[in-house]
């Protein structure tokens, strides 16, 4: 994200990012501070990173409010977002970006118990956490929503993350029938929908092979970097820049999937 972009109609603007202790959440969260904007950033287990990410956008010229809750439990998103509103004095955005694979397993094999994990931290979350923000959007006069989903939506995923691919299309239809809902509230409800980006966790569950292979597939020749998504979700975050773009799910993927 170039230092020089301006984005002026972000200033002042109270911005809720989940999963923004690090990764995509912590670049959008920083993006957002450098616009000056108002952001409560949540982490779960990497509370010290995500103080440090609230660090940076005090240093940025931002204000920056950190807190915690565990998003894969059900009944926790409404809470965290009644406590960002109250913090920030009500709510202009949320960025649903909390999420991940958990770890590679074959849907075959799956127990239940592991396949409503990941529905519960990628996709029910989304819901609750969306669902508890319109009454804060609306109180506002409007607002925005967007969440991250993942080019694993339109392909199925890779091998062992079947639930995840799963739970991430239910993230891009949600996208949708929100979008449809909230329209004549002036909200409007958008997904980035990220390829291959250097991540924890690609770290954590990619094995290298498979990662050069995903690489060898796109056609910029690279996996992406966090800085690569953050500009995304300024745009759909700005009223000036897509103020006539709602149900919308952007490919941030290097060409790696040209729907």
């Amino acid at each position: 994200m170039p230092e020089q972009l301006v984005i002026p109609d972000l200033r002042g603007k109270r911005c809720l990012v989940t999963g923004a202790s690090s990764g995509i959440g912590a670049a959008v969260a920083r993006a957002l501070g450098a616009q000056g904007a108002q952001v409560v950033v949540h982490g779960h287990s990497s509370l010290d990173e995500a103080e440090a990410v609230a660090d940076a956008i005090r240093a940025a010229g931002g204000t920056a409010f950190v807190l915690a809750a565990d998003l894969g439990q059900r009944g926790t998103a409404a809470p965290l977002v009644a406590e960002a509103a109250a913090r920030m004095g009500g709510l202009d955005l949320l960025v649903n970006n909390a999420g991940n694979v958990l770890e590679r397993r074959p849907l075959a094999t799956m127990p239940d118990d592991f396949f409503d994990a990941v529905m519960d931290l990628n996709l029910r979350s989304v819901f609750e956490a969306s669902r508890a923000a319109i009454p804060h959007l609306r109180a506002a006069g409007g607002g925005a929503i967007v969440s991250t989903t993942s080019i694993s939506a339109r392909h199925g995923g890779g091998v062992g993350v079947g639930a995840y691919a799963t739970a991430k299309a239910g993230v891009s239809n949600l996208t949708r029938a929100l979008a449809k809902e909230l329209a004549p509230d002036r909200i409007r409800v958008n997904a980035v929908s990220p390829g291959i980006i250097l991540t924890r966790i690609h770290a954590q569950s990619t094995p290298p092979e498979m990662m050069r292979q995903f690489v060898a597939a796109i056609p910029m020749g690279r996996a992406g970097t966090v800085e690569d998504c953050a500009g995304t979700y300024l745009f759909l975050a700005s009223d000036s820049l897509s103020g006539y773009v709602t149900g919308q799910v952007i490919e941030v993927n290097g060409g790696q999937l040209m729907p």
